[in-house]
């Protein structure tokens, strides 16, 4: 009887990191990489890894922009940090939760509300004027800044609203019934995805707002990104990452998408996608705690951690992709140079 040959692995190269509780999210700010934790902390991983306290309370999202970062926590506070300046608070809503936070060019950011969403260049506001605000028929489920310009992607029940902050004009909306969660812009900027309240995406091709409905999950998708140059939308949500064609100028429609890295245990679920700056490949993290590097043109695969029950639930690549940071449920970390 022949055994399945094991996969080559790069375990001996990442250092481990005790979070001691959920990393829910990871980053790169520059060399250094960061892990958010639930309860309001920030690992710094480097020589020494140091910790800093940026909410009086649970971190609810973050975003990064690569040098910067910005965190949105249950204390009502929006804070911005960066491995240089440290935290500063740059909005304090009295308490109401920040439950969306996005970072986009020239130093925007974008926060969440409830229902209201909110907007500032220049990486904080001058004075209380600046900040503009949207209201929406429901919670803000995502917000995404287009690559140009100052455009902010606002997602909630039944579309897409499309909001240029600094003009006063009503936002385009893209409808489409159902709880929108996620929302992605395409680096061309041709196309917004939502993820869903149901097992599937939705996205629109803005030229003429044709409607791309990619569904097929078993469970919900909770993790997505792009991968190099954009010609895939990785996915979470199924027992191997689903891997949507955008490369064309109809992007998925009419298309299959590329199945990569299946689980090694039947039924585990993908929790975690993101795809390498710079390859071809994406790392792909599961429901049991495994960690692949899976290579899209023919799904070659190289084990970066065991499974060991602990679900995977943050990963992040450096920009140069010779570094890799991820974070579990259970409160473990990893950083790999590669």
């Amino acid at each position: 009887m022949m055994t399945k040959p094991s996969r080559p692995s790069v375990r001996d190269r990442v250092r481990p990191i005790e979070a001691g509780e959920r990393v829910m999210s990871a980053h790169f700010l520059g060399q250094e990489a960061v892990l958010a934790l639930v309860s309001g902390e920030l690992i710094v991983a480097g020589e020494t890894d140091r910790r800093e306290t940026l909410h009086d309370g649970g971190i609810l999202d973050t975003a990064s922009d690569g040098q910067s970062m910005v965190t949105g926590g249950d204390d009502g506070k929006v804070v911005l940090f960066n491995i240089k300046d440290g935290a500063r608070t740059v909005h304090d809503s009295g308490g109401a939760w920040i439950d969306r936070v996005a970072m986009g060019p020239g130093g925007g950011l974008a926060w969440s509300a409830g229902r209201k969403a909110f907007a500032v260049g220049g990486r904080g506001p001058k004075d209380l004027a600046a900040v503009k605000s949207l209201d929406v028929i429901s919670a803000v489920g995502g917000l995404a800044f287009f690559p140009k310009g100052f455009r902010v992607a606002v997602a909630h029940y039944n579309g897409v609203s499309l909001w240029y902050p600094n003009i006063e004009a009503k936002p385009q909306f893209l409808e489409w019934k159902g709880s929108h969660l996620g929302v992605a812009v395409s680096p061309d900027q041709r196309f917004v995805v939502t993820t869903m309240q149901e097992p599937q995406l939705h996205g629109w091709r803005l030229e003429d707002g044709q409607h791309m409905r990619m569904s097929g999950y078993p469970g919900k998708v909770k993790s997505f990104g792009w991968t190099m140059g954009a010609k895939f939308l990785a996915t979470s949500g199924a027992t191997e990452a689903i891997l949507w064609p955008f490369s064309s100028k109809n992007g998925p429609m009419g298309a299959q998408p590329t199945m990569i890295a299946p689980g090694a245990k039947a039924g585990v679920r993908v929790t975690q996608v993101a795809g390498h700056p710079s390859s071809p490949v994406c790392a792909v993290g599961f429901a049991d705690g495994l960690i692949l590097l899976a290579r899209i043109e023919d799904g070659a695969e190289i084990l970066m951690r065991e499974p060991d029950g602990d679900p995977v639930s943050a990963m992040a690549w450096r920009a140069d992709g010779k570094g890799f940071v991820y974070g579990t449920e259970g409160g473990k970390a990893g950083l790999a140079a590669l």
